[in-house]
């Protein structure tokens, strides 16, 4: 595995493993009732996320360009960080929807 292969990886772990950090402050944002807070923080586990994945597709691009690449368990493990994050991030999207609307409708019924 070259020394690219493994500054690639971990660049993608890194910034996902923060994303992961500001998705977990958003889920705790949404257990506290504080929608803007939560907006916030996911808004920012988005830009974290983006940025992972920016290294992740430069690195396939690469590949279809011709540049030579072995097989990496790191590399793979780095993939699979990304990917299990992005879905973390999804579900907390739709727990801020869901929120929103428990919102609306409990602020309905006290009207």
């Amino acid at each position: 595995m070259s020394e690219q292969q493994v500054e690639t990886a971990m660049a993608i772990i890194l910034a996902a493993g923060d994303a992961r950090v500001k998705c977990k402050e958003s889920l705790d944002a949404i257990a506290s009732f504080d929608l803007d807070l939560a907006k916030a923080k996911l808004k920012e586990a988005q830009a974290k996320i983006t940025e992972a994945h920016k290294v992740q597709t430069d690195a396939i691009q690469g590949e279809t360009r011709g540049e030579k690449s072995e097989y990496s368990l790191l590399f793979a493990h780095a993939q699979d960080t990304l990917m299990t994050i992005y879905s973390e991030i999804n579900i907390t999207k739709q727990m801020i929807k869901i929120f929103e609307s428990y919102e609306k409708r409990i602020s309905a019924l006290e009207k």
